[in-house]
């Protein structure tokens, strides 16, 4: 029996697995939360390390509801340009790299 042929390797862009050999970028997602259906909202940056945005969402959406979300709308992906220079945002990068999902939330004007 012929063993399998090795699959040619793509090139990676965005929303596709990374090598595990290679480091990944810090994602953040931006949005709005709330406590409670039709309560006050709340912008939230979430910050995790994922391999791909399929994943990152997922993971965001579950941390957010194990924290007692009711509702999130997410309206941007994007990874990381550095390292941020203030507080909250540098302690959720951290936590990010150090494989936590770190949520950020703040008040939105209405």
């Amino acid at each position: 029996m012929d063993s399998p042929k090795p699959l040619a390797r793509p090139n990676l862009k965005r929303n596709q697995p990374v090598n595990d050999n290679e480091e990944r970028p810090v994602t953040i997602i931006t949005g709005r939360v709330w406590k409670k259906k039709g309560g006050k909202p709340e912008g939230v940056h979430v910050m995790l390390v994922a391999p791909d945005d399929d994943s990152a969402v997922r993971r965001a959406l579950e941390s957010l509801a194990a924290e007692g979300y009711a509702e999130a709308e997410l309206d941007q992906i994007g990874d990381m340009e550095g390292e941020p220079d203030d507080e909250p945002h540098l302690s959720a990068f951290q936590g990010a790299l150090e494989g936590e999902v770190s949520i950020v939330t703040f008040e939105v004007p209405l």
